[in-house]
């Protein structure tokens, strides 16, 4: 080795020796020197020129950053996984209905329920070394940058996922350096705190990919899954995780589906079927997957795997349903928020800013928090009753409405229809089963069984008036009310309240007056009250809707009241007579939970009591005869079972409104029909309240043939203690008097304990009467008892004491019906003339004698006189006629003092006996007068003295100058 090296050392050395020569060496140690020197210059600034930049660059990069907090874990997480998530609805029995309406809907799923063909298209779609990085890509930046500054045509993505999670959950779309920068930054710290796994999976979550097949925005891989493939995400095949991982980039651009959910033609397909092609490509230069699955999926028809239009839409096929869930979610979310700062629902309720900022955050967090939300309507029930509002045919006319065109500004004519709102409650837990909220609701989106405030009629008459005059102990069953015009509202001249018939009854029970559904004895009754404040019962019973005048107005005891009242509202309360007494507030939430099922919510029953277990059985009882013999009876042959009833019909003023509610042990179920815009249901047709009543039994026949067990209950209504049977009078409602039972008056009923009558009644005393047609007199002493009859009459002064009530004709107080036919009032006396009658003129047609009714209004009766005597007496107001045999009639008139006419003309009936001429009354005298109480009676008044012959007139036949007969009986005996 040394020898070699001696060698090249002998080689160079001729070489080195023009090095080696000082004169070289010096000059080359200045070049070298001066090279040094230069270069070390140029480092030295480089270095400080970098360094320089560098602190410039990053002292711009803190300035952008200078704002954006320094996040924790805590705050990062929250952040990210705040992503709104679409609350689901369901029917009761966790039956599922659909997703909340959302502007975004979104469904959350954890990456272990992913395709592993998604997870892999999505990685090497948008970010292939998601797996290397760090949160950023440097050369992807300068890229991006570089670019941005030269305004390059063609841009390629600089974000990673990562950046894109945070754009989308904690910054916004901005286009600035700074937004960039605080995107790197917020990356870089996300990758600390969250392995890749948890980032992939909130993009996942976070991404949009356009709309479904029901034409509604999505986001997330499940809710993509599911409304464009109808699959979950962990059940995508490769072409249609391939298809899904390409949305994100162009979302409504590459998306299969219109806003209406319909599949675009062909060439607007085009864009997102490439899209998925490259998705693809990019799968297989990353060896996602092999050469034979890129094939196969390139060649595969995507097209045949989209979804057919969606109909499941909730708000679509349930939309009275759907917001009604919404508006209730965000009622109760409210006020669990409210709560949650220490709020209290009365707070609410007394603060309107404070209500609607807490509705506002509570709509949000419905939206957001992927909620399960549980309703109470069963679908079955619910889906039965819509078919049979669409297909009942008896709704009543479309009547015009006059309207102003919102664009045009005239006034134009418009057609509506008769609406409908019903509800179905349980009544011991008060969930709403089924609803109909209306006939169309793209028509009117208004929900009328639970949203609409109407006049609820006479249903108004159980429940303010009844009940609580029977919690007051001012009423039973059996007390005894007047249906008589009454001047009840001193504002009018004319009587007030009206019945519906315009007609009257006289003296009605309570019973009586609710099952024909009169309103002067609802009215007088609610007058006698009405200083207790019984709207107070209604505030209990859950009307929200009531103003101070609903307090004080007579008119609210028949359904006028200043504002109104829901059908749900109103069927809500007659549950409480069902429930003894005891109001239980009717409910359509069940329970909300989180998305891991931890419950938000969870209804509570809670039973109010308004009135006594005997005050809600007597009502409930009295309302059985409103179906069983009174207003509402028609529904008893329209319906497949025979529960136990008891319900009310109602009209509003002006017939703008008709109801019917009605409830058995298990259920109440409220219907109303009337147009939106107030008009008058009267119609040509079927009456307008049958109308009503038959849908009510149709819904419910349809309700029945769905859970028979819960609508058609065996057992009835039971009966508390504390009810007695007890007999009254009908005249007043006290214990019933001897004279009372001589009339035939007493009745029997049902009373609470605590209210039995104690008083006997005093009202009648004995007498006779004098009856002409249908209308009754007072006999004096000397009317003939032939033309009168025993009666009871009735003390005026009493029924004054009784029903504190003037300016009354005590006459109209007398049902003009049955028993009552043998009871007077004392004031109603006939006014005798003081003359005797003018006799009758008789005439005869064949064998029967006819005359004319008396011209003076005394007469109380004819007599008719024949073969010896009297052979009939006939009262005024019956038929003036009489058969009669062969022989000579004639006929005299008696007034109600018993003063009786002369004969009348004697009428010949056949051929006459010649021992028995008729009488030639051309030439009498009248019989005299026999008004004298002290005249002695003949003692054969019946047979009259036989006429006087005329003298050598052997045939026995009527001369002039007959005697007088003898005057006629006085009407003592026959």
């Amino acid at each position: 080795m040394k020898e070699i090296l001696q060698r090249w050392k002998d080689k160079l050395k001729p070489t080195t020796g023009f090095f080696t020569d000082k004169k070289t060496v010096k000059g080359a140690s200045i070049t070298y020197q001066v090279i040094w020197n230069l270069t070390l210059l140029f480092i030295i600034i480089a270095v400080l020129g970098t360094a320089f930049a560098g602190g410039a660059g990053a002292g711009y990069f803190a300035s952008l950053v200078k704002d954006e907090p320094i996040r924790s874990y805590d705050n990062m997480k929250k952040d990210i996984y705040n992503y709104e998530e679409t609350s689901e609805l369901y029917f009761a029995n966790d039956v599922y209905l659909g997703k909340l309406r959302t502007d975004l809907e979104r469904e959350e799923v954890k990456i272990d329920d992913v395709s592993e063909y998604l997870v892999n298209a999505i990685v090497a779609t948008e970010d292939e070394y998601f797996y290397e990085h760090e949160g950023v890509v440097p050369k992807a930046i300068l890229r991006a940058l570089f670019q941005e500054v030269s305004n390059s045509s063609v841009q390629s993505g600089g974000s990673t996922l990562t950046q894109q999670l945070i754009k989308n959950q904690i910054l916004t779309n901005e286009v600035s350096f700074e937004r960039k920068a605080k995107e790197i930054l917020l990356a870089l710290r996300l990758e600390k705190f969250f392995d890749k796994k948890e980032i992939l999976e909130a993009y996942m979550n976070v991404s949009t990919f356009g709309r479904n097949s029901a034409g509604r925005n999505i986001a997330g891989v499940q809710s993509a899954a599911e409304g464009i493939f109808g699959v979950a995400a962990k059940d995508l095949s490769l072409p249609q995780a391939a298809f899904i991982a390409g949305l994100p980039q162009s979302p409504f651009g590459y998306t299969p589906f219109t806003q209406a959910g319909e599949l675009k033609e062909p060439e607007g397909l085009e864009p997102g079927l490439s899209r998925m092609k490259t998705v693809l490509k990019r799968m297989y230069d990353d060896e996602q997957i092999g050469k034979k699955q890129y094939d196969e999926a390139i060649a595969y028809d995507i097209t045949q795997d989209f979804r057919k239009q969606s109909e499941d839409n909730p708000l679509e096929k349930y939309p009275y349903l759907t917001v009604e869930i919404e508006k209730r979610a965000v009622d109760i979310m409210s006020t669990v928020l409210a709560e949650n700062d220490g709020y209290e629902e009365e707070d609410l309720k007394n603060d309107d800013q404070l209500r609607e900022e807490y509705r506002t955050l509570a709509d949000r967090n419905i939206r957001q928090n992927g909620y399960k939300i549980h309703s109470t309507i069963n679908k079955e029930i619910y889906d039965s009753m819509q078919k049979v509002k669409d297909n009942y045919p008896n709704y009543g006319p479309d009547k015009g409405e006059t309207i102003k065109d919102p664009e045009t500004g005239e006034n134009v004519q418009v057609m509506e229809p008769v609406e409908v709102g019903a509800i179905l409650i349980e009544n011991k837990t008060g969930k709403i089963i089924s609803f109909v909220g209306g006939r169309d609701h793209e028509r009117e989106q208004t929900n009328h069984a639970t949203r609409a405030i109407r006049q609820n009629g006479s249903t108004m008459k159980p429940l303010l008036v009844y009940a609580p005059a029977m919690e007051l102990g001012k009423a039973s069953p059996g007390t005894i009310l007047p249906d008589v015009p009454l001047h009840l509202n001193p504002a009018l001249s004319r009587p007030w309240p009206n019945n519906y018939t315009r007609s009257y009854s006289g003296l009605v029970s309570a019973r009586y007056a609710l099952a024909e559904s009169y309103n002067v004895p609802a009215v007088k009754l609610y007058k006698d009250i009405v200083d207790q404040r019984p709207a107070e019962y209604l505030a209990k019973m859950g009307f929200t809707s009531l103003y101070e005048a609903d307090y004080t107005n007579l008119a609210t005891s028949i359904g006028s009241l200043e504002y109104g009242v829901t059908v749900e509202e109103n069927t809500n309360a007659y549950g409480t007579f069902a429930n003894g007494g005891q109001f239980v507030d009717a409910y359509l939430i069940e329970k909300i939970t989180d998305k891991e099922g931890n419950p938000i919510f969870q209804h509570e029953v809670e039973p109010v009591d308004v009135f006594s277990p005997q005050t809600a059985y007597l009502t409930i009882d009295m309302m059985r005869d409103v179906i069983n013999n009174g207003t509402a009876t028609s529904i008893k042959s329209r319906l497949k079972f025979a529960s136990d009833w008891a319900g009310k019909t109602g009209t509003g003023n002006e017939f703008y409104d008709s109801w019917f509610v009605a409830s058995n042990p298990n259920v109440s179920f409220g219907i109303w029909t009337g147009y939106d815009t107030p008009k008058s249901l009267k119609s040509g047709g079927l009456n307008y309240s049958l109308r009503t009543n038959y849908l009510w039994a149709d819904l419910m026949n349809a309700a029945y043939d769905i859970a028979p067990e819960l609508v058609d209950p065996s057992e009835s209504f039971k009966m508390p203690g504390g009810i007695v049977s007890r007999s009254f009078c009908a005249i007043s409602g006290l214990l019933p008097s001897e004279a009372c039972s001589a009339a035939g008056l007493v009745e029997t009923d049902l009373f609470n304990a605590k209210f039995v009558p104690t008083q006997a009644d005093d009202s009648l005393g004995t007498g006779r009467l004098v009856r002409i047609g249908d209308r009754k007199y007072m006999a004096l002493p000397s009317t003939p008892e032939e033309f009168s009859e025993p009666g009871m009459i009735l003390n005026p002064d009493y029924i004054q004491k009784l029903f504190g009530i003037s300016n009354v004709n005590p006459s109209d107080l007398i049902p003009r019906k049955d028993r009552w036919s043998r009871i007077l009032v004392a004031d109603d006396k006939m006014e005798e003339n003081g003359k005797v009658p003018a006799p009758p003129a008789v005439k005869s047609s064949g064998s029967t004698l006819t005359w004319n009714a008396h011209s003076e209004n005394d007469v109380i009766g004819y007599r008719i006189y024949g073969g010896g005597g009297k052979v009939a007496s006939i009262h005024a107001g019956e038929a003036l006629s009489f058969k009669a045999g062969n022989g000579t009639y004639y006929v005299t008139a008696v007034d109600i003092a018993g003063q009786e006419s002369a004969p009348s003309n004697s009428v010949q009936i056949g051929s006459t006996p010649e021992d028995n001429p008729p009488a030639d009354n051309s030439d009498s005298e009248k019989p005299p007068e026999n008004n004298d109480t002290d005249t002695e009676p003949d003692p054969n008044p019946d047979t009259p003295p036989e006429p006087p012959q005329n003298p050598g007139d052997g045939d026995g036949n009527a001369g002039g100058g007959a005697d007088e007969p003898e005057p006629p009986g006085d009407g003592d005996s026959e």
